[in-house]
């Protein structure tokens, strides 16, 4: 029977009572606050801590230590403390009966105690005698980067990165401490786990270009997946490139990807992500109805008879928003006790230009066995590429702006489908006319398949009875094959009778071969460091390169006419070696005095066999002085002092042979005519056996510093760079050689400058961090010796005219142009130029040096914020005192408009000109050189991370924007041009990625 309790007091009894109240009690004095009190120290050194942060895990309760590392808090038993101070991994601890908690911090491993990849060998970075800067992966770029190049893009100071153009996949230039060279090669060398690439210029969509290059090719860094690279090193100063030799003229860049873990669990990683590339500026051309303007004032009804009733915006019709995904996979960590990292990618982007494509698939492959208790070390590093390109015609996006904009796209009355320019009979292309800009993308296909293939294998043998020697064997390959062809349609608008289409095939095979071999001695005397290098070094290269272009045409029957096809081709092979000896000596006196010297000699097949031996010697010396007994303890952490000298040449990109006599086979427009054949001939090229190395010699300062525990750390470097004997073009006397002009070493230059870095880390904790980093690059270029003056920069509008010129005194590709004269209301007066020379008339004596291209100053900016699960990224670049001659207005006259008697459209510039005529002069005016320094909005990240979601997983979602916003005085499409002439460029998309990364 259950009991009744309604309307009773239920007294419980003593054994509850008692069990009730020994709760509360303890309850009680569980919750009781208490003072915990300590002393945090350096688990490394015992040294007390000041500044080290300690909070009441999930509250804003907390406090932080005093100089003498003490510390009181309040606290309740059960809470959790967390320890953090900046260069320490935090510690956590549950507060239980101790009324005393001592703490010893351990040192994380911080930018000094980084390993930085140099040439044979790798050292700390506290220990470097040289100038290098190290962007680690964490700190690339955020977005889609398809080019290796762009991930570093604003973050070292003296190094100079620009897109070429807005391609998909398009390349980039690099400039370390700027312009290296006049006819060579400025780019530096490019080594990917221990293999010097071959990295050639890549001709990409201009099959007909000749020469040592990489046909077919986007990009020839698209090898590597951006996903697959662990860190990017740049070797800067001659001290630390010397190593390696005559490739290292212009600097190295050291490329390290990433590699297998000694976990013996697989990690593995899925990212992927989307873009949307959307058109951003287009040329300022006259509208429709300017235009009818425009030609309608000549008067002229020849010209007015051409005038359509359309609106045809070209450049809005070749441009539309593009679509591109990236995505890669991979699996590191051990298996069958040996690291391994495995990795698959796959990219797939739409440029913005109409039909332009970009495909590539990669694989990388790292292993790491160690046998014999780890006294033999293998590491085979193995990546493959394949891509595939639909290069659009970018002659459209010229002819964009210059096709007339009150036509329509297609004419049904027309032959070729497409409005066209048509002659008198409505059955041809009118000779010298434009071409519809939409049936260059329909009509015009340009398309190529490249695969590459780069293997490299490092073996380390400690060798027995020699205590700290290893003997190091390094062998790789690089291999490119390219091929392709550009097909031009049968109806594609043409100026020939009978045309029946265009077909052009080519290809391009290069093999880089690669052997060292050296031996590293380590020894510690006395508390002193000793390490000795030397070894010997192979490599070769070796190049077929083929093309050829076949023109159809129909008989009288309307069929293909095999006999009347017009065939021109050629097929040639290069080859060169380079042989090497090396050595390096690092010694260190109790870690404060450092000291690096290295000798190479170095031997090119490309120079005659008296001069083909050159030897490159450096020093370093570097001194830490927060070792030192005067340097008192304080906010220096480190302090380093550098100073360095070395001496590199340089032969990159000159051709091969030079010193022999070679034949080159004759163009399409130069063949010998015997009857009614045409045939090939072939001639002989100038020949110079007197060339002889081309030497870079630097001296190099600086200072490398970290501060305030560690929160602030950078560098500053000041260098100064003489190159002797450089190779430019000589003149030589009629009738003493095959050609009026030779490659010869007729010139020097001097090259100075100033680099400041910084970094810091603003705020450190538990749930809140922020960095941002900041570096400053001034540099200045001048031309000391020059036996004569070098015309170049060939510009559009005129024939063979070139508006820069190299000559001593002045910045290389410096502009060189007429003095432009105003009216009182600054128009610029057509015709009128200052007479500089004082003659009484404006002749080529009357130009002057006015600006060059490359920045005075250039500044990077890159700011990260962590706030718990959030992350934002912000990097930004800055260019001051960069110049450009804008080729595309300075076309901006009324002569261009109605050449030939055809309706062009135009540049805008004429509203402000209103000129009538082109000609060389008003051409090279100073009135078209732009002042293009700007500040870019690189790329803006946004992300959230969901942490184990599954045992052991993360999962983050993020968005970027890219090329978000320019601010810059220009008034062409973009203020970004390389070689300073704005002449025919693919404008560079503004870009939004939206991804996901799964690491499990």
């Amino acid at each position: 029977m259950k009991k009744k309790f309604k309307n009773r007091l239920f007294l419980p009894g003593k054994k509850a009572l008692l069990f009730f109240a020994s709760m509360v009690i303890s309850l009680m004095s569980y919750a009781q606050p208490k003072t915990i009190s300590g002393i945090v120290t350096d688990a490394s050194t015992g040294e007390a801590l000041p500044g080290v942060t300690i909070v009441v895990k999930g509250t804003t309760q907390g406090t932080v230590t005093d100089f003498q590392g003490n510390y009181n808090l309040d606290v309740e038993t059960g809470e959790t403390l967390v320890f953090s101070f900046i260069g320490f991994s935090s510690q956590e601890v549950i507060v239980k009966e101790q009324n005393v908690v001592n703490i010893q911090l351990v040192p994380e491993v911080t930018n000094l105690d980084q390993v930085v990849v140099i040439g044979y060998g790798s050292v700390k970075k506290k220990d470097l005698t040289g100038a290098v800067d190290l962007v680690g992966s964490d700190d690339f770029n955020k977005g889609m980067n398809t080019s290796t190049q762009q991930l570093v893009q604003g973050k070292m100071a003296g190094v100079t990165v620009t897109t070429n153009n807005g391609s998909p996949g398009g390349g980039s230039d690099i400039l370390i401490r700027g312009v290296g060279s006049l006819n060579l090669t400025s780019n530096p060398l490019y080594v990917v786990d221990g293999l010097p690439l071959d990295v050639r210029e890549p001709i990409g969509d201009e099959p007909t270009e000749t020469g040592v290059k990489q046909r077919g090719v986007r990009n020839p860094l698209n090898l590597i997946n951006p996903n697959d690279i662990e860190s990017i090193t740049v070797l800067k100063d001659a001290s630390a490139t010397a190593i390696y030799g005559s490739r290292a003229a212009n600097g190295v860049v050291v490329i390290t990807t990433k590699s297998g873990s000694h976990s013996d669990k697989l990690k593995f990683n899925f990212n992927s992500q989307t873009t949307i590339s959307m058109p951003d500026e287009y040329l300022d051309i006259f509208t429709a109805d300017e235009f009818r303007a425009v030609i309608n004032s000549t008067n002229d009804p020849v010209l007015i008879d051409q005038l359509g009733s359309h609106d045809t915006d070209w450049q809005e019709l070749i441009y539309d928003n593009a679509i591109g995904t990236d995505n890669s996979f991979s699996a590191s960590g051990k298996a069958f006790g040996t690291p391994l990292r495995a990795s698959v990618g796959y990219t797939n982007e739409d440029g913005i230009l109409q039909g332009d494509n970009f495909e590539r698939i990669t694989g990388s492959l790292n292993i790491a066995p160690k046998f014999f208790d780890n006294k033999l070390k293998f590491n085979l590093s193995a990546k493959l590429m394949h891509t595939e390109n639909e290069f659009a015609n970018q002659r459209a996006i010229f002819n964009s702006a210059t096709f007339n904009p009150t036509w329509p796209v297609y004419d049904s009355n027309s032959p070729f489908g497409y409005t066209t320019y048509l002659n008198n009979e409505g059955t041809l292309k009118l000779k010298n006319s434009p071409w519809n800009p939409q049936a260059l993308l329909d009509l015009v296909s340009n398309n190529s398949a490249v695969n590459r293939y780069v293997t490299n294998l490092k073996m380390d043998y400690k060798v027995p009875f020699i205590e700290g020697m290893t003997a190091t064997i390094n062998t790789g390959f690089d291999i490119v094959d390219s091929d392709g062809e550009e097909v031009t349609d049968p109806k594609a608008p043409t100026e020939s009778e009978g045309f029946n289409g265009i077909k052009t095939e080519y290809g391009n095979s290069t093999t880089n071969l690669l052997f060292d071999a050296y031996v590293n001695y380590s020894r510690e005397i006395l508390k002193n460091n000793l390490s000795v290098t030397a070894g010997y070094s192979y490599q070769s290269f070796d190049t077929e390169d083929s093309f050829i272009r076949t023109d159809y045409f129909l008989d009288d029957q309307g069929n293909n006419d095999p006999d009347a096809a017009i065939m021109v081709g050629f097929e040639d092979e290069f080859e060169s070696t380079l042989l090497s000896y090396f050595g390096r000596l690092n010694y260190d006196v109790k870690g404060k005095y450092l000291l690096t010297g290295t000798l190479r000699a170095d031997a090119s097949s490309k120079l005659n066999p008296d001069d083909r031996w050159g030897l490159f010697p450096s020093l370093a010396l570097a001194w830490n002085l927060h070792k030192e007994n005067f340097i008192r303890e304080g906010f220096i952490n480190s302090l380093k002092l550098r100073v360095g000298y070395g001496e590199v040449g340089n032969v990159n990109g000159l051709g091969d042979y030079t010193f022999l006599t070679r034949y080159f086979q004759s163009g399409s427009n130069a063949k010998y005519q015997i009857g009614n054949n045409f045939i090939t001939t072939y001639r002989p090229e100038p020949i110079n056996d007197n060339l002889r190395w081309e030497v870079g010699s630097t001296w190099n300062a600086g200072i490398d510093y970290v501060m305030w525990n560690r929160r602030v750390s950078g560098s500053l470097n000041v260098y100064l760079k003489k190159t002797k004997d450089m190779i430019a073009e000589a003149i030589v006397d009629p009738l003493t050689n095959f050609g009026n002009s030779i490659s010869d070493n007729i010139g020097n230059m001097e090259n100075k400058g100033i680099e400041f870095d910084i970094n810091g880390v603003v705020v450190s904790r538990e749930d809140l961090k922020f960095e941002i980093g900041y570096n400053i690059a001034v540099n200045d270029n001048e031309i000391t010796k020059l036996n004569n003056p070098q015309e170049v920069g060939p510009i559009g509008g005129t024939l063979g005219d070139k508006i820069q010129r190299h000559e001593v005194g002045k910045a290389p590709y410096a502009f060189y142009v007429y003095k432009q004269l105003y009216n009182e209301d600054g128009k610029p007066i057509e015709g009128a130029f200052e007479d500089l020379d004082g003659d009484g008339e404006i002749t080529i004596d009357d130009r002057y040096f006015y600006k060059d291209p490359f920045a005075d100053i250039t500044m990077g900016f890159n700011m990260n914020l962590v706030y718990k699960n959030f992350d934002f990224n912000l990097s930004a670049r800055a260019s001051f005192d960069n110049y450009v001659y804008n080729n595309n207005a300075a076309i901006g006259a009324l002569q261009r408009f109605t050449n030939l008697d055809i309706v062009r459209n135009g540049h805008s510039s004429f509203f402000d000109t209103e000129w009538e005529y082109i000609d060389t002069q008003s051409m090279m005016s100073d009135h078209w050189i732009e002042n293009a320094s700007f500040l870019r909005l690189d790329n803006v990240s946004v992300g959230y991370t969901f942490e184990k979601l599954l045992k052991n997983s993360s999962l983050r979602l993020f968005a970027t924007g890219s090329n978000l916003l320019v601010i810059s005085d220009y008034n062409g499409i973009d203020p970004e041009i390389f070689n300073g002439i704005d002449n025919n460029i693919y404008p560079r998309p503004k870009v939004l990625s939206f991804g996901v990364d799964f690491n499990f």
